[in-house]
């Protein structure tokens, strides 16, 4: 299946400020060298970016600004790399009325997102099957809705793990 997110990548300074207002489908690039252990497609205008994680939006701008740039509460993709990345860049979480990173972390997460992942969009309206059936044919190794069974889905179903484990027990309620 050929793509519809367009091949030519963004920076997410440049993304972010470019971003419509209106429903579609975004992808999330990055060097081989990032998370060098998930091996997503290449991206075909640019063979030094794979493909890390596909996800859709009924308000594109809003989505990726305010909740994959801000927000692990609300983003399985930060909530994703917060924990593979949790060895290596001391990610902390916490308890509000879910499973969040502490603020500074917060923070730090979007500068590293910003150093190494770059940014696809086209606008749709009605993203949800296509989302659906690209995550089946082109595989993003961070999407676990979809994905195929294997040591990817797994190693990202256990980073996922990583992340809630490390704020402790649900505080009990005062």
């Amino acid at each position: 299946m050929t793509s519809p997110v367009p091949a030519a990548t963004r920076a997410l300074d440049a993304a972010t400020t470019a971003l419509p207002r209106t429903s579609g489908l975004y992808a999330w690039w990055a060097p081989p060298s990032v998370l060098a252990a998930f091996s997503g497609p290449a991206n075909s205008g640019d063979s030094e970016r794979r493909l890390l994680y596909l996800g859709k939006a009924t308000r594109l701008r809003t989505r990726i600004t305010g909740n994959h740039l801000r927000h692990s509460g609300g983003s399985t993709l930060r909530r994703t790399l917060a924990g593979l990345l949790m060895p290596t860049e001391g990610y902390r979480t916490t308890w509000t009325d879910r499973v969040i990173l502490i603020p500074d972390d917060e923070r730090r997460l979007t500068e590293w997102m910003h150093r190494h992942l770059t940014l696809t969009w086209a606008e749709h309206p009605d993203p949800v099957p296509l989302e659906t059936a690209l995550i089946s044919s082109l595989g993003p190794p961070l999407n676990l809705d979809g994905a195929a069974h294997g040591p990817a889905r797994d190693r990202v179903q256990e980073a996922r793990n990583t992340y809630y484990a490390g704020a402790g027990p649900l505080p009990d309620k005062a």
